[in-house]
């Protein structure tokens, strides 16, 4: 398993080398003069030649390149053009807060879309189903902008059970503060996960060897609970592992409407302020996790199907 792993990982360099790359021209060509964008096009010239040189803009586009290629590699991202503080140090500062209210509400999701998923499927066609169906389509119909919105107004306003905004560093405070964000997680994630869960576990019901199982006389329960549900799980995994990755980056939305300093609300501001050297850090990051969860997906099947082996 671990030399397959540290093969994937290997290979994986190349995908991450076109990556910077494909990243560092679009900001380079698209993104403006950084300088003009600190100091605005009419500075002074001496000033714009100081900066310059102070970042590093000076120097040839490869030497450019291959700096930006070690940033990744050393996880410095060099300074923020707006802050000036180190954009390590603000990512890091900015993950316990997203993965304050990203790990709860990925987690309720999970259990709660698997369990209503199962129950569905069980209940094929019946009117639990059908009723569940529904729900599904219609959470997934509403944008999550609705919910933050009902949110704040009905149980932060209106009846005051979770603050409005704002966030807490110390334990356990900080969580009053996600409880109502990871809540309206929760209810958008919700109708996309379980109709997924559910389509895989139908698929599954239509195979030969179910056919076969029924066939010989064993019990609907039986079937489904020992075979169904076993031998669907691989897209299942496959769905739950590869958003792993993606809570690091929180909900951009969420963080940004509810006042939580995570990454999320850092790339927003990043955006607002045209920070380049941020959004470039944060795009580059979010690139690394996907791969790394693809890496780790592969590790999952295993997990769940026993026949797969590493090659």
């Amino acid at each position: 398993m671990w030399r397959y792993l540290l093969r994937r990982a290997i290979s994986s360099v190349p995908t991450v080398f076109g990556v910077a790359l494909i990243v560092f021209l679009l900001f380079h060509w698209f993104g403006g003069d950084p300088v003009y964008l600190m100091v605005g096009k009419h500075a002074n010239p001496q000033i714009i030649a100081e900066l310059r040189h102070e970042y590093g803009l000076d120097r040839p586009l490869w030497q450019q390149f291959f700096s930006f290629l070690w940033q990744i590699v050393t996880f410095d991202f060099g300074r923020s053009y707006s802050t000036k503080q180190p954009i390590s140090d603000m990512i890091l500062a900015g993950v316990g807060p997203t993965l304050t209210l990203a790990i709860p509400a990925f987690l309720i999701t999970t259990i709660v879309a698997l369990g209503v998923s199962v129950a569905a499927a069980y209940y094929h066609r019946r009117v639990f189903d059908r009723i569940v169906v529904f729900l599904c389509i219609l959470g997934m119909s509403l944008s999550m902008l609705s919910y933050i919105l009902f949110g704040q107004y009905v149980f932060a306003f209106v009846l005051g059970w979770f603050p409005i905004s704002g966030f807490e560093s110390g334990w356990p405070e900080r969580f009053g503060y996600v409880a109502l964000p990871a809540l309206i997680w929760v209810f958008v994630s919700l109708g996309y996960d379980a109709r997924f869960f559910r389509a895989a576990i139908l698929e599954e019901t239509s195979q030969d060897y179910v056919r076969t199982a029924r066939a010989k006389g064993l019990r609907e329960e039986w079937v489904y609970f020992k075979h169904v549900l076993m031998n669907s799980m691989v897209p299942v995994v496959t769905q739950v592992v590869l958003e792993i990755p993606l809570l690091i980056l929180g909900s951009f939305l969420l963080e940004s409407f509810f006042g939580i300093p995570g990454v999320g609300g850092l790339t927003i501001d990043a955006v607002h302020n045209s920070d380049l050297p941020v959004i470039q850090a944060m795009t580059i990051l979010n690139s690394l996790l996907i791969i790394g969860g693809n890496i780790l997906t592969d590790w999952a099947y295993t997990w769940v199907d026993p026949r797969m082996r590493f090659s």
